[in-house]
């Protein structure tokens, strides 16, 4: 029992003191240095994929980039719009905007077709994701030349705009998350421990392992810039892996302790747990570590985002069950030592410890699989498969600026910027490199593509031609007059990329050409993802049988695992495309269909769900392998080891499902999704998976189960004290 996990037992044991005040310093330190250095955030430049990414990069090197830019709308309260009072007004406003160190530019007034509102926009310098913060000053200025025109209604729109409305929103969300999360996650514990005391523990951890998450984070943002989504990922994932963890070894000290009555030390409980338990959950966050990582070969700034904070998180929360958690129990111990000794002086009976128990629920849950092994199995295999089959419909894309909710009073503005200024809805930027010499050459070309897209009814019109200082970098705009989401815009995009790009430009001989803007950036994004993930799902399923295999020396258990959570991820994914892409649910979860799947959900899904469910697959086959190592028969052991693991396993899945459900509260698309097939994947995994199809599938292979090892044989000679339970090698 010397291994690492044990040592590290021991010595918070021997040292609870030093052990918790350790870790609170941990946190502290973390928070500070992390907020000593501040969040890297992502830049523009780090959001580049594909013939977009690579058009923008042209186009920023000939300092031709598009600007951000806002849009204010001025209309009449009532009434007709009075031509002089807006006039004045927009020219008051163009004034203001104009001594702002933010602006670069203000536009001439546009008036709608219908006469009724005049349009003012204004582009800001700099990074297009910096052009948020910038908004205030605007907004400032717009609301001063309402006050000064009380008969004239402004409204302020734009993509910084809106940026900063769904801030605010995400915000709101996750505050809103958090209430919901963790009374539910605290109910949840009092159930399964009884004791106020006991259920605070899990969260406790929990919250201070967040907490140094978001820390470390900071400082981690440095080598891997933060795409916004890093403080997300930490909350959602944090929350579940920190209380799941500790629960588990939490629960396997409950059980130690209660099988021991009083004979055996807290110290020596707290051995046998880090023993046990405490070594899986090493091995569970090390396979979620792995399998998270796997994201990176993604080549994309926001799955590099979501897989540090993720990796970040799960290594902060398996450090607290090594170090501070083993401290606490001891602490924990000791007290309820003293007051069963002060009961004892009393003469009142001892308190009943919870035991192991595997309840009558459960029982009648493996009873299918204990007496039809075969018959489970096919049923329980057959009713995943047919969750799997809307797979077929799947539409996945890019969601885009006009999926947000109509909650943020900015969406609420574009919207009415777009009916009243089609020509405004869309916008795409051609843009050429060639040699300084070929210029006029270039420019040629490129109005024969404004003129071939002024004969195309899905062009609205076009820009001049701007060139570069150096005469290499050449752009033209295009205006489309239809909402970014629709075929139509798409197949704008289309007419130029394929037809009218390659028969004009495409001439210009050694001319570099693309097309960007945020259509193209919708299709391109998609379309990148797609082209890797055959390289992140090879690795997710070369690292989870690895790590499967590795931890029980089972070829078999390794093939299964990967079988088993390919079955559960496509499940849940078919079950959100059944739910997400119609209609039918939209008044159940608030949300209003889109018609396809957030082009990052389905990758995500996959590799998280691969991590996560490495904790139910290691705690349930630990429990059955110490049982084999021992002399049971594999049979007895995978009955055995899945009712001493059910509740826990219950509880675990409780808690992970509330934390996911939470966010499909969220108004923001893609984050409800995820939210959805999250909850989703852990319910399948921890009721169907893990109780119908891994025990039947174990009791019909019987001892093939463990090939090529034979752990059974090792029963002989392992070491074991009479009061110490049996101790699965997972190392």
């Amino acid at each position: 029992m010397n291994s690492f996990t044990v040592r590290m037992a021991q010595w918070s044991a021997r040292h609870p003191w030093r052990a918790v005040v350790g870790w609170v310093v941990f946190v502290v330190v973390c928070l500070g240095v992390g907020s000593a250095v501040g969040t890297h955030s992502a830049t523009t430049a780090d959001y580049r994929v594909g013939e977009a990414g690579r058009a923008e990069a042209m186009a920023a090197e000939g300092q031709l980039e598009r600007r951000s830019a806002e849009q204010v709308l001025i209309s009449s309260r009532s009434g007709a719009l009075d031509r002089g009072a807006a006039d004045a007004a927009a020219r008051d406003l163009a004034s203001r905007m104009r001594r702002l160190p933010e602006v670069a530019d203000v536009a001439a007034p546009q008036l709608s077709g219908d006469r009724s509102i005049l349009m003012v926009e204004v582009s800001l310098k700099g990074e297009e994701r910096d052009a948020k913060d910038k908004v205030d000053a605007l907004v400032a200025q717009t609301e001063a030349v309402g006050k000064a025109y009380p008969g004239l209604l402004l409204e302020e729109t734009g993509s910084p705009s809106i940026s900063k409305g769904v801030d605010q929103q995400r915000s709101d969300d996750l505050a809103l998350s958090e209430k919901i999360t963790l009374p539910i996650t605290l109910v949840t514990l009092l159930v399964v421990f009884g004791s106020v005391t006991m259920a605070g523990v899990p969260l406790l951890l929990a919250l201070s392992s967040i907490a140094a998450a978001v820390g470390l984070s900071m400082v981690v943002s440095h080598l891997s810039p933060d795409a916004g989504v890093g403080t997300n990922v930490i909350l959602m994932i944090g929350l579940a892996v920190g209380v799941d963890y500790t629960l588990f070894y939490l629960k396997r000290e409950r059980e130690e302790r209660a099988r021991s009555g009083g004979r055996l030390s807290s110290e020596a409980l707290v051995e046998l747990a880090a023993a046990t338990s405490g070594r899986a959950v090493v091995v569970s966050g090390l396979a979620v570590v792995a399998s998270t990582a796997t994201l990176y070969l993604a080549s994309d700034v926001i799955f590099s985002s979501l897989a540090t904070g993720t990796i970040v998180v799960v290594l902060v929360a398996v450090a607290s069950s090594l170090t501070a958690l083993p401290a606490l129990l001891v602490k924990l111990g000791q007290r309820q030592e003293r007051g069963a000794r002060r009961r004892a002086e009393r003469g009142k009976p001892a308190r009943r410890e919870r035991g192991e128990g595997a309840g009558r629920v459960w029982a009648a849950l493996l009873r299918p699989a204990s007496k039809h092994p075969l018959a489970t199995l096919c049923v329980s295999v057959l009713a995943l498969l047919a969750l799997v089959t809307p797979l077929a419909g799947l539409k996945i894309t890019e969601m885009s600026r006009d999926t947000h909710s109509r909650d943020i009073p900015a969406m609420r503005v574009y919207d009415r910027l777009n009916e009243a200024f089609p020509e405004h809805r869309v916008t795409h930027q051609v843009v050429v490199r060639a040699d300084a010499a070929r210029a006029g050459e270039v420019a040629d070309a490129l109005r024969e593509v404004a003129r071939r897209a002024g004969d195309d009814p899905l062009f609205a019109g076009a820009s001049g031609v701007r060139t570069s200082a150096d005469r290499r970098i050449s752009t033209l705009e295009l205006r489309v007059p239809y909402l970014g989401d629709s075929e139509q815009a798409y197949d704008s995009l289309d007419h130029l990329r394929d037809r009218y790009l390659p028969a004009t430009v495409g001439r210009v001989a050694g001319a570099e050409f693309g097309v960007s803007g945020d259509v193209a950036r919708y299709t391109d994004y998609p379309a990148h993802q797609n082209s890797k993930l055959p390289l992140v799902l090879g690795a997710l399923l070369l690292v989870t049988f690895a790590m499967t295999t590795y931890a029980f020396r089972s070829v078999v258990l390794g093939l299964i695992g990967v079988g088993l959570n390919l079955l559960s991820a496509a499940a849940s994914l078919g079950l959100l495309v059944l739910v997400f892409q119609g209609s039918w649910a939209e008044g159940l979860l608030d949300f209003h269909s889109t018609g396809s799947i957030g082009s990052r959900v389905p990758l995500f899904l996959f590799v998280i769900l691969f991590g996560l469910s490495m904790d139910y697959q290691v705690f349930v086959v630990s429990r059955i392998r110490e049982a084999v190592v021992s002399g049971v028969p594999t049979r007895q052991a995978v009955l055995e080891g899945i009712r001493r693991s059910a509740s826990v396993v219950t509880s675990a899945a409780v808690v992970m499902t509330t934390v996911f459900v939470s966010f499909v509260f969220l108004h923001i698309i893609e984050m409800k999704q995820i939210g959805f097939v999250l909850a989703a994947a852990v319910l399948l995994d921890a009721f169907v998976v893990r109780i119908m199809i891994l025990p039947s599938a174990m009791l019909l292979l019987g001892e093939a189960s463990w090939w090529p090892g034979r752990p059974g044989r090792r029963a002989a000679t392992s070491a074991r004290t009479a009061d110490a339970r049996p101790v699965v090698d997972v190392r």
